[in-house]
């Protein structure tokens, strides 16, 4: 697909669930922007899909290489200025895709670490400092300070869920937060296994399936096993993609409010391109088939 296609499909789709989801006018009072919603969102997602993680670095691109295609956007100011008043916007988008395009009844959930500054400098760190903390990365087997990310996808790769709390929070307690929009069977890891954490979400039509640790007795199939870790392994392509692509993990800012922004947004641009993957009869993941011209 090439860069030129990418935008008029994003922007087609993003017209389509914006036209859904706001119903009524957003600005009552004062003059109409330049640009309009559906093309600052297009903007953004664009940009954050070529790795542009930020509004500068964003606003920047396309000032200076696709002011064709964006004649009024404008200074900077304004740009960021809008953005970030269409968060609300960007959220429910991608609600209205994930009802739309999730028809599965299986899922993946994984938590990945979202650190705020440098191990060494965590004490005098000030940003953040009445909601971030100290935790442990298994997968880097390294501690870190900051939050930590939880994530739910279905067997397609769409993320149905996404949340971040402080770093020191167990994951298991975050389950019942990020499972409220599904039903069926749910695959995590070792860190979920929790029987009452099991019981509560069976109540709720939720299987919860992990590998047990080994002094832990399995009536269940080598086979069955085997299968779920494969299939799990599908979120940590996603949590790949979020961290690597959309750098979801790079904290450049200030506050919650800002933080919880960027994270809405990271979603929203991954569920569009893994849309447009679909739309396209491409495997849902391959995103980089996006990049080919």
């Amino acid at each position: 697909m090439s860069q030129d296609d990418f935008i008029i499909t994003t922007y087609l789709l993003v017209d389509k669930f914006y036209r859904q989801v706001v119903t009524t006018k957003l600005r009552k009072k004062g003059f109409e922007p330049a640009l309009s919603d559906v093309e600052i969102i297009t903007i953004q997602i664009v940009g954050e899909f070529m790795g542009l993680n930020d509004d500068k670095k964003i606003w920047y691109f396309f000032k200076n290489n696709l002011s064709d295609w964006f004649p009024k956007l404008g200074s900077y100011a304004n740009f960021c200025k809008h953005c970030a008043n269409l968060w609300q916007v960007h959220h429910k988008i991608t609600q209205s895709l994930v009802v739309q395009y999730n028809t599965d009844r299986q899922y993946s959930i994984d938590g990945f670490p979202i650190p705020v500054c440098r191990y060494a400098r965590a004490h005098r760190h000030r940003r953040f400092k009445a909601d971030a903390a100290f935790g442990y990365c298994a997968s880097k087997a390294e501690r870190y300070y900051g939050f930590k990310g939880h994530i739910v996808i279905n067997a397609t790769g769409l993320i149905t869920n996404l949340t971040f709390a402080a770093a020191n929070v167990d994951e298991r307690d975050m389950v019942a937060e990020i499972t409220d929009n599904i039903k069926g069977l749910l695959i995590g890891d070792k860190g979920y296994i929790r029987p009452d954490l099991k019981e509560e979400l069976a109540s709720r039509d939720i299987d919860l399936q992990t590998p047990l640790r080994k002094n832990m007795a399995d009536v269940r199939s080598k086979e069955w096993v085997q299968w779920l870790c494969k299939k799990r392994r599908k979120v940590e392509t996603v949590i790949s993609q979020l961290t690597e692509r959309f750098k979801i993990n790079a904290v450049k800012v200030k506050d919650l409010w800002h933080l919880s922004h960027r994270v809405i947004r990271k979603v929203l641009a991954h569920t569009v391109c893994v849309v447009i993957c679909q739309l396209a009869g491409k495997p849902s993941l391959q995103l980089e088939w996006i990049q080919e011209s």
